[in-house]
């Protein structure tokens, strides 16, 4: 912008510079020429009464000391020839009929009087104002005005420069503050400066900063809350599986609550962290392990087939454990949750080149409802399972994929991008 700015002065001073220059130069050439030809016909008219009342001594006299300082050169009615030696030109066979005028020539403007009143008839005075002449101090002039005009340029330029920086320093500084809002650093703030409406910018994007702080805070408090009201009911739980006569159903029952718990506190750690630097790296081998031991005892109790093909590990990727816990969960509760009893499923996980894994789980269902990829929408659900998986992946730098089986079952790759 401040290229453009400064190219568009440049371009509009020269514009109004060549309207002004190009006629004040040709003004000057037509001075200087009508200059040199009233000087040089200030001399023919000041011999004029001596060529018509003079003797031709003294006629010859002042002829030849005119002649001196200008080509001057008198035609006498008798043919004889005075001054500086030229033939006659058709200006002087005009003006020897009584006509004086002044006619454009190879040499320059000849200028010819004829002086009439002499007893012998008409004579003629002849000068020539050389190009030389008529163009001389045109050319220093030219030069001064180029000058003028170079110089008017450069100042224009450097006030538009000038001008430019005050108005793109903040807009700079504006974005640069944008960036690092869309960074998830919070607390940048723009310095209002510039033009008003610069200024104003600045002062909604602080505001909209502001607000979204007071917003992140009003959700990191509401999450904080959500764990003082899920403790007691699973407080609850967890006595009354205690109290259980049998015991493995009670032990089951307690690592289900112990898994809800996890998961409550894992949500109110991440979003208390929520703007801070990634926690991970984490290692997918030992997460996926373990969430696919926890998921194979439902799995057992529904029966469903699960095959497994885990990489023996470890695999770093760029998720945090806890958040590639919960989209593990998420995706294997899925299949749970839209599959029926029976309904074989099978997970693996494998190492990328380059570092990075790929987590992939298979169903033999009905495949994904309609609108399954979008959050909210899918049917008979919240719609969360695919998006916290999807935002957990590309957040740190990986992604989502969903496709059908040849049997029509679903099929969601997780991609894990490796640690930076």
């Amino acid at each position: 912008m401040r290229r453009r700015l400064t190219l568009l002065v440049a371009a509009t001073t020269c514009l109004v510079l060549v309207a002004f220059l190009v006629p004040l130069a040709l003004l000057v050439r037509t001075v200087a020429q009508d200059r040199a030809v009233v000087a040089a016909t200030a001399d023919v008219q000041a011999i004029v009464s001596v060529v018509g009342t003079a003797d031709p001594t003294t006629l010859r006299l002042t002829i030849e000391q005119a002649a001196a300082t200008r080509p001057l050169t008198v035609y006498l009615p008798d043919g004889s020839v005075l001054g500086t030696p030229a033939a006659r030109t058709p200006a002087v066979e005009l003006a020897a009929r009584g006509r004086s005028l002044t006619a454009v020539s190879p040499q320059g403007r000849e200028i010819v009087v004829a002086v009439q009143g002499r007893p012998d008839g008409t004579a003629v005075i002849r000068t020539v104002v050389s190009t030389a002449e008529l163009s001389r101090g045109v050319t220093r002039a030219w030069l001064l005005l180029a000058g003028l005009g170079l110089a008017l340029v450069l100042l224009g330029l450097l006030v538009a420069d000038r001008l430019a920086r005050r108005l793109v320093a903040p807009i700079t500084e504006l974005s640069a503050v944008s960036h690092r809002l869309a960074r998830a650093e919070l607390t940048a703030r723009a310095r209002p400066a510039g033009p008003p409406e610069v200024r104003d910018v600045a002062a909604a994007l602080n505001q909209l900063a502001g607000r979204i702080q007071e917003l992140l805070r009003e959700e990191r408090e509401q999450v904080a809350d959500l764990s003082h009201r899920l403790r007691t009911p699973l407080t609850a739980l967890r006595l009354e599986a205690e109290s259980l006569a049998e015991p493995a159903d009670a032990a089951r029952i307690t690592a289900g609550v112990d898994a809800v718990e996890r998961a409550v506190t894992g949500l109110i750690q991440q979003a208390r962290r929520r703007g801070a630097a990634p926690t991970g790296p984490g290692d997918a081998a030992a997460v996926v392990r373990d969430r696919v031991a926890f998921w194979s005892v439902l799995a057992e109790d529904t029966g469903r087939t699960l095959r497994l093909d885990l990489d023996p590990g470890p695999l770093p990727v760029a998720v945090a454990d806890d958040e590639l816990a919960a989209a593990a969960d998420a995706l294997l509760g899925n299949v749970f949750a839209h599959t029926p009893d029976g309904t074989a499923f099978a997970v693996s996980l494998a190492a990328v080149p380059g570092g990075g894994a790929v987590l992939t789980i298979a169903d033999e269902g009905p495949g994904l409802p309609v609108g399954a990829a979008h959050r909210g929408a899918s049917t008979r659900s919240t719609g969360l399972g695919l998006d916290i998986a999807r935002r957990a992946a590309r957040t740190n730098g990986g992604d989502l994929r969903l496709s059908t089986a040849p049997t029509g079952g679903a099929i969601v790759t997780l991609h894990l991008a490796p640690p930076p």
